[in-house]
């Protein structure tokens, strides 16, 4: 298992994960993998996330296969530049239960930590996901609100956690 800052060479990998995790997990993204699929050129798009500045991408590798993810992007304009935010977390099926998404999870949090004017990192959660609550309140984030109705798939409403871990 090996865990690395993903870049534009992981593009087509990070896509086909992508694509993945909103098919497996339709209620846990805000985006669907219906529109994923409509994206004019993905893998290019891909790429150039994978090289901003702004994103990082942290995916691990089982056995040469990218088998999770996760995203921090911190905020660009001034007021807000002081603040990060957690997308994007997923483990294949396959590999959960083994830890990987707490180890990329810490990634995260140590780049969060170690970029020089980031005081907060910010995530959301759904409500009904436990197993995701509870690795994120184990990892030090704290409950500052919710959302009603944040998402809303197959017309059924879902409710988001929102959460936040302060650095300084």
């Amino acid at each position: 298992m090996e865990i690395t800052l993903l870049n534009e060479t992981h593009a087509e990998d990070y896509w086909n994960l992508r694509l993945e995790m909103l098919k497996q997990s339709p209620t846990s993204f805000g985006s669907s993998y219906e529109e994923a699929l409509q994206r004019q050129n993905p893998v290019e798009l891909t790429k150039k996330r994978l090289s901003s500045e702004e994103s990082f991408t942290f995916g691990c590798f089982v056995e040469e296969k990218l088998s999770g993810a996760v995203t921090m992007v911190r905020e660009s304009a001034l007021k807000m530049n002081h603040k990060a935010s957690i997308y994007a977390m997923y483990v294949t099926p396959a590999q959960r239960g083994q830890g990987l998404a707490r180890r990329l999870l810490e990634r995260a949090i140590n780049l969060a930590k170690e970029t020089e004017g980031i005081e907060q990192l910010m995530i959301t959660v759904v409500t009904s996901n436990e197993t995701a609550k509870g690795l994120y309140h184990s990892c030090g984030f704290k409950p500052y609100g919710s959302e009603k109705r944040a998402l809303k798939y197959n017309e059924e409403y879902y409710d988001e956690e929102l959460m936040v871990m302060f650095l300084s």
